[in-house]
């Protein structure tokens, strides 16, 4: 085991993590971290307006980042072909300039309005969000886990069974099991072996939808003895008040039998789901919120909603609808945020403070 292994390196994010937990105060609390999101900081970015952003996946770029990343996009302007990950980081790129700042991991849970006016919104790692304006930017809504088909693995989830890494310490000299055949699952059985006391992989078969150099780096592991691979399928889980000591495994080759294991990470792909979303008090028609076309708020004023989670007469699912929307929303929350200040219409191409803004001038 390697004592010495930086946490930090071991985060799939390109941008830096934010510790949960802790309170925050910016202009806009962005909610998705998708491309439409992130476009959504460039221009509130133009008009000085600061922006967090809160996601349940733990990298930026939503479904094109995490279900789509080598899946080819031919209509975004002036990009004849791009993958979903090349949009992302392009998009990342864009942003640098206004420094906004991820909350990755996190799934926004609650939200109140203070008595101040502003919005206060809680994740469910505990960070809590203070803005006059909230962005509702979730695409379809939040991916959540699957949940594998074994009985009373609820007892266990949060104390022994975990479907994401949120914090590598977590897992620290603990007898782990990795449950899948997919990029997470590959890619935290690698990084996490230099962190666990012990790893074993457990998928139903010798074949893996993963990356092939996350495979080979998995299957040099155990050729050096330094974690197991079984061709198997958890069947029961074994200890007691929420506390795994094993998984009983079963497979054609070896029948039933245990692993000691302390915790289960079990990766075995995402759902979408509105989820605390519909809890907002925000008006929803068929799990879509409703928006007016000038502003795109809903019917609460200080939120909005840009992207497919939006619904208006003639909407079109498309990411280059999510700009348009993003900007005409900026603008609004700008007049909202500053209800004294002139709100001066500037293009990028011909405006030397736009241009200091984006450290071009």
């Amino acid at each position: 085991m390697n004592s010495q292994i930086d946490p930090q390196s071991l985060s799939q994010s390109p941008v830096p993590a934010t510790e949960p937990g802790g309170e925050h105060e910016t202009d806009v609390i962005i909610v998705g971290a998708g491309p439409v999101g992130l476009f959504a900081v460039f221009e509130l970015g133009l008009l000085d307006l600061k922006s967090h952003l809160v996601d349940i996946l733990d990298k930026p770029g939503g479904q094109c980042a995490e279900l789509y990343p080598e899946k080819p996009i031919y209509d975004i302007p002036a990009l004849p072909y791009c993958t979903g990950q090349e949009l992302t980081d392009r998009l990342l790129e864009q942003i640098k300039p206004f420094s906004p700042t991820f909350h990755l991991g996190q799934m926004a849970i609650s939200l109140i309005k203070r008595d101040d006016g502003r919005w206060q919104l809680t994740t469910d790692e505990g960070t809590t969000l203070t803005a006059p304006v909230l962005v509702i930017a979730a695409g379809g809504g939040s991916f959540q886990p699957k949940r594998p088909p074994i009985k009373g693995i609820e007892e266990y989830e949060d104390e022994s069974v975990f479907y994401a890494v949120r914090r590598v310490e977590k897992f620290r000299d603990k007898k782990i099991v990795i449950a899948g055949g997919g990029d997470s699952a590959l890619d935290w059985t690698v990084a996490l072996n230099d962190v666990a006391k012990h790893v074993t992989l457990v998928h139903r078969r010798d074949d893996f939808r993963a990356a092939p150099d996350s495979v080979n780096k998995m299957r040099d592991l155990v050729a050096a003895g330094r974690m197991d691979f079984k061709v198997a399928q958890i069947t029961d889980l074994e200890g007691a008040d929420g506390r795994l000591s094993g998984v009983r495994l079963k497979s054609k080759e070896d029948g039933e039998y245990s692993v000691d294991c302390e915790a289960l990470l079990p990766f075995y792909g995402l759902t979408m789901k509105l989820g605390p979303v519909a809890d907002f008090g925000i008006n929803l028609n068929e799990n879509l919120i409703p928006v007016d076309t000038e502003k795109f708020e809903t019917d609460v004023p200080g939120i909005f909603a840009i992207g497919d989670i939006n619904s208006y007469p003639g909407k079109l699912k498309l990411i280059l609808s999510g700009f348009h929307e993003g900007a005409l929303m900026a603008q609004a929350a700008f007049r909202l945020i500053h209800p004294d200040k002139r709100l001066r219409f500037e293009y990028t191409t011909s405006s030397t403070n736009l241009q200091k803004k984006l450290g071009v001038a």
